[in-house]
């Protein structure tokens, strides 16, 4: 999942001739790194390089299909957009933006356990998925597990430090942990 607010586009990364220019060569690890600098320029590069690499499984059926898949969740097609990402993890279990992908639409669906065990695959098979672990972090919340929450939104603060929604949403987990004193 994308690590936006609740009220936000969940499904704004890997949109549609989205970061193909930014990724400059850029390799995931340079990437991961560059996202902890404090050059703006270069973090938002990086990103992109990420999201880029992450969208692309490199098998030209599943790329296909997370286009039909991507195109389905931009015309608000939930159901259409599930069963292709259903189809991808079958063809690709390997590929974690399939799983990642499938857990923003369940998300959108209000299927917040659904979404949180799509988020854990996604983590197994990349650790770093800064998009999956605010994802996962929104749907403790909406579940009111503000602890999970919240240190799911500071594992994606260790990965991505300047990703001010995740920042937000920390803030906004402890507060309701403190109100619900933890649950």
């Amino acid at each position: 999942m994308a690590g936006r607010s609740a009220g936000q586009s969940a499904h704004a990364s890997c949109t549609l001739g989205g970061h193909e220019a930014a990724a400059d060569a850029m390799t995931e690890a340079e990437a991961l790194a560059a996202l902890r600098g404090e050059d703006p320029a270069l973090i938002a590069r990086a990103e992109a390089a990420l999201w880029q690499m992450w969208c692309h499984a490199g098998i030209p059926e599943v790329d296909r299909l997370f286009r039909e898949g991507v195109e389905a969740m931009e015309r608000g097609e939930l159901e259409a957009s599930l069963r292709v990402w259903s189809r991808i993890i079958e063809r690709a279990p390997a590929f974690a933006e399939g799983w990642n992908k499938r857990a923003t639409v369940r998300y959108l669906a209000e299927d917040f356990s659904g979404a949180v065990a799509d988020c854990e695959e996604t983590l197994r098979r990349n650790p770093h998925h800064f998009g999956a672990l605010s994802g996962q972090g929104l749907c403790h919340m909406a579940l009111g597990q503000y602890r999970e929450a919240a240190a799911l939104f500071r594992r994606t603060l260790a990965v991505h430090p300047h990703l001010a929604s995740a920042s937000r949403n920390l803030a906004a987990a402890v507060g309701g942990a403190v109100k619900g004193n933890g649950h």
